[in-house]
């Protein structure tokens, strides 16, 4: 399934004067940054992920053939053999791969994979530049790489190893997110009847508080509150409550020591006494 959201709240920067000089493409500032502009103004962002979902829906095999090839000739002829792929579409769905593969730490078919989408986007470039359909001058970009200068090619590798930078960077900002929210659900799932996270709370205790619970002993944690100052001890207390460490009252049942210990003290993530 592929997560269209990498696109959501990204930047553009506009940096177009380090594009490489000999470079003979108008600018690739926009996919520095993963962002492309509207060609139509009037196609709203929903148009356009509806637009790109459903040429993914039908092209998603092809396009990934697409971006695993690594010769030359290869991919000049399978895009004359499929040009409906020379189009933005398929660029956009192979950055989002990128960041899909980094995130999966699959990083050498990352990197192939960010070779081929600077290749279509030069092409998509290209086409601007000349004011044509893509679909009609892919072969100038592939005969042009054939007697290509050094320079130029230096170019095309420092725009690959630029862009491999920005999806690593995305990657790791998605995995940090992801973490992030895993971490809050979990700590929500904690709570206690007080809204307070036992493991936040068991953290905040002094030693000699943190022992009881961890040996789970009511006796000791009685007498290690007794020593404490009262406002201190309440404070402490009433925080144990909130976050179920501690639950006052716990009527004893037919359970054994244990059992009965592990009720009273309220017992949960975190230890109790």
């Amino acid at each position: 399934m592929v997560d269209y959201s990498v696109w959501d709240h990204i930047e553009v920067s506009d940096d177009e004067d380090e594009t490489h000089p000999n470079i003979d493409t108008a600018s690739l500032f926009r996919w520095r940054v993963f962002n492309v502009k509207q060609t139509d103004e009037e196609e709203s962002e929903d148009q356009k992920e509806k637009k790109l979902k459903t040429f993914v829906e039908r092209n998603e095999k092809q396009i990934k053939h697409f971006g695993m090839l690594r010769r030359w000739d290869d991919s000049q002829k399978y895009l004359a053999d499929n040009p409906h792929l020379v189009c933005e579409e398929t660029a956009n769905y192979l950055v989002i791969w990128c960041v899909d593969l980094e995130v999966e730490e699959k990083h050498a078919l990352m990197e192939q994979v960010a070779h081929q989408t600077i290749v279509m986007q030069f092409i998509l470039e290209l086409a601007k530049g000349l004011k044509v359909d893509p679909r009609a001058c892919f072969r100038q970009f592939f005969a042009k790489i054939k007697t290509a200068d050094q320079r130029y090619m230096d170019g095309l590798y420092d725009e690959v190893e630029s862009f491999k930078e920005r999806v690593r960077g995305r990657a790791k900002a998605r995995v940090e997110q992801a973490v992030k929210e895993y971490e809050e659900q979990e700590r929500q799932k904690r709570l206690g009847p007080g809204g307070l996270d036992p493991v936040e709370v068991y953290e905040s205790l002094p030693p000699e508080l943190q022992k009881c619970f961890d040996v789970k002993d009511v006796l000791m944690l009685q007498d290690a509150i007794s020593k404490m100052d009262p406002t201190e001890a309440k404070h402490h207390m009433q925080r144990c409550i909130a976050s179920g460490l501690w639950v006052p009252n716990a009527k004893a049942g037919a359970e054994g020591p244990d059992e009965e210990l592990d009720k009273e003290s309220g017992a949960g993530e975190g230890g109790g006494p």
